[in-house]
């Protein structure tokens, strides 16, 4: 699998390949191509302002199991299932709830900046449907939640989300269908991008 990192392509398979052959500097390449998503999962889950410090603790658990990934599986979705664990685990050992204002903030900060040269009232609307997609996703079932958040808040397309959760493709169908079904219910004015059922 090739991802884009910054302007260039980094070849996942032939980077994981140096790595498993004595070159553990050339895992580097990995860590800046998916930082960023890695970052918007964490945070997206429920990492709160400890999504650094999960991000770092996944890219280290991903380094050292290097030797069971698969080859010909993409980096991504392998990784993002890792982010998904340690945030579970870092908000559970906090023994305490993000609240959803707290989760806006630090989902705010992790996105681009908008540029001074937007319209602020286009801006507002982003931010306000930006707090009702996540407060309506405090109200779905973490299965419901999990499948929206990386196949749309991250832009995974279906085959990755599977591999990411660890479902079968129609398992990931079929949840999405519901889980969409029920933001619809819950967010009667925000439409899908696209129109279609794989858009939200």
């Amino acid at each position: 699998m090739r991802t884009r990192e910054g302007g260039r392509i980094v070849d996942e398979a032939a980077v994981i390949a140096r790595v498993r052959t004595g070159e553990p500097e050339a895992y580097a390449e990995l860590v800046r191509a998916h930082t960023g998503i890695a970052l918007r999962a964490a945070t997206a889950l429920g990492a709160g302002a400890d999504a650094e410090d999960v991000v770092q603790q996944a890219f280290v658990k991903a380094y050292c199991a290097l030797g069971r990934f698969r080859d010909g599986s993409a980096f991504r979705p392998w990784l993002l299932s890792i982010v998904a664990n340690e945030t579970r685990n870092t908000v559970r050992a906090a023994a305490r709830q993000r609240t959803l204002a707290g989760r806006e903030a630090a989902f705010v900060e992790a996105e681009p900046l908008i540029p001074e040269s937007a319209d602020p009232a286009v801006a507002t609307l982003r931010t306000e449907r930006r707090a009702a997609l996540l407060a309506a996703l405090e109200q779905l079932s973490e299965e419901h939640r999990l499948v929206v958040t990386y196949r749309y808040l991250l832009e995974m397309d279906e085959s990755e989300t599977a591999q990411a959760l660890g479902w079968p493709r129609g398992t990931v169908k079929s949840r999405l269908n519901r889980a969409l079904r029920k933001l619809g219910r819950l967010l009667p004015d925000v439409q899908p991008r696209g129109g279609g059922e794989d858009h939200a």
